[in-house]
């Protein structure tokens, strides 16, 4: 087909692949010499069918269709990254992995949450045993920083009892 915007010219090469086209998808409509065998397969007149030798329109191993998907969305990264989450006890132990969970990569950073101060603590001082172990498992330099913060803390600056620029409940507990 021409491009938009300009003319069709029939006397030349595109009326010769119009009718090549055309011809492509008919069955002749002669007569064989020789009739068909019983049970025979008809001849293929599809252009779109598969032939002997595998190609890309032949059914594909899920493995190696998701394996190509990623690559070209450039994915790879972050999925080696999540796979690590799902293997983080074994990354980081048992005890470690009870207290300290991952949350989000991003740009080489990865964000740890823990359950209690102490064991922001502990994690800050074990995060460059972490990094080595996770650029050993992922690549070196994948993971660039990571950054450990505490728990969530509730907070009290909502419902109707509540005071503005107030220092909140310091004394109320223990």
């Amino acid at each position: 087909m021409p491009p938009a915007g300009e003319e069709h010219d029939d006397a030349g090469l595109d009326l010769a692949r119009s009718i090549a086209r055309g011809m492509a998808g008919t069955r002749r409509t002669t007569k064989k010499k020789y009739p068909a065998r019983p049970g025979s397969r008809p001849a293929r007149s599809d252009p779109k069918a598969s032939g002997a030798h595998p190609d890309d329109r032949d059914p594909q191993l899920l493995d190696s269709t998701i394996g190509r998907l990623i690559a070209d969305q450039g994915w790879a990264t972050d999925v080696r990254v999540h796979g690590v989450f799902t293997r983080w006890e074994h990354l980081v132990g048992a005890e470690v992995a009870q207290h300290c969970t991952p949350e989000g990569f991003d740009d080489g950073k990865l964000v740890v949450r823990t359950d209690s101060t102490a064991w922001a603590t502990e994690m800050k001082l074990l995060a460059p045993t972490v990094l080595r172990r996770l650029n050993q498992e992922l690549g070196d330099g994948t993971v660039r920083i990571i950054d450990v913060t505490g728990p969530r803390l509730p907070h009290w600056k909502k419902g109707r009892l509540s005071v503005r620029d107030g220092r909140g409940p310091r004394d109320t507990y223990g």
